[in-house]
């Protein structure tokens, strides 16, 4: 089974870092695709991925072999395209927590999502050295500003940032100022927010409102902070930020539709 590991400030000769595999299957006339967040642990030969969560799967039917073989190959270009790298070895199956069967724990939080737009076509443009260092620093402009409104990083993956808060306001004050941080590299990004509650499991961070602060960042164009309505309800008190209202969206995946604003100013 052909397997990708996306790359992008993290190169192979890095550990501990979070990071999205896909893996690619063919069996006669039918295609078997898996994909999901993981973890890389070690480097070189001793380097172990791990899958963070129970990873997603689906089965393409194509009817003929040629088809299914045709599909194969533009699935793998595809991962080569997007800045995957060929994967040797077995996903293992996650890592056992030190908090074993640890009671789940429940929180609230505002969580950011941030994007950059047209990351693959600069890539492209730049060529892997001179990305990787504006990846250096597109990564250390979001830190630097999520620690000024003290944000906590929850994962990065190749060009996207998930963080949590547990204000909205300084999570949008925080999104404005990644916002003005990365343009003088050139790079513009899109930032959907959220409010609600995820579960704390073994350390690890799941639940439906992750899904949907994503879903609402594929919604903004390049420049764009979406908030949901769950953001502008906590807002209330908070005059200073003004909020645009951006209609009413269905978000994929998710039930229901969502109002969702956009951040002005």
């Amino acid at each position: 089974m052909p397997k990708f590991l996306r790359i992008g400030v993290h190169q192979s000769n890095v550990s501990g870092y979070t990071s999205k595999a896909w893996c690619i299957r063919r069996a006669g006339s039918t295609i078997f695709l898996k994909w999901g967040a993981v973890e890389v642990h070690g480097t070189g030969a001793v380097r172990t991925v791990y899958w963070t969560r129970v990873p997603q799967e689906k089965t393409i039917r194509c009817r003929t072999a040629q088809r299914a073989q045709d599909y194969a190959r533009a699935a793998i270009a595809r991962r080569r395209n997007h800045r995957y790298e060929p994967l040797t070895g077995a996903i293992a199956n996650r890592r056992p927590s030190a908090a074993g069967s640890a009671e789940l724990k429940q929180a609230l939080a505002t969580i950011l999502i941030v994007d950059i737009v047209g990351s693959t076509a600069k890539a492209a443009k730049l060529g892997d050295a001179r990305w990787t260092k504006v990846m250096g620093h597109y990564y250390a402009a979001v830190r630097r500003e999520l620690k000024s409104s003290r944000g906590k990083e929850v994962v990065t993956t190749g060009d996207g940032v998930l963080a949590t808060f547990k204000a909205p306001a300084a999570g949008i004050t925080c999104a404005t100022a990644i916002q003005k941080a990365v343009r003088t590299l050139g790079l513009e990004i899109r930032v959907g927010l959220h409010a609600g509650e995820y579960t704390i499991s073994g350390g690890e961070m799941v639940g439906l409102a992750f899904h949907i602060g994503t879903r609402i960042a594929a919604k903004a164009r390049a420049g764009e902070v979406l908030v949901s309505s769950a953001v502008k309800e906590l807002l209330k008190a908070q005059s200073a930020i003004s909020l645009q209202d951006h209609g009413v969206h269905r978000l994929k995946g998710v039930p229901e539709r969502w109002r969702l604003y956009r951040v002005e100013g």
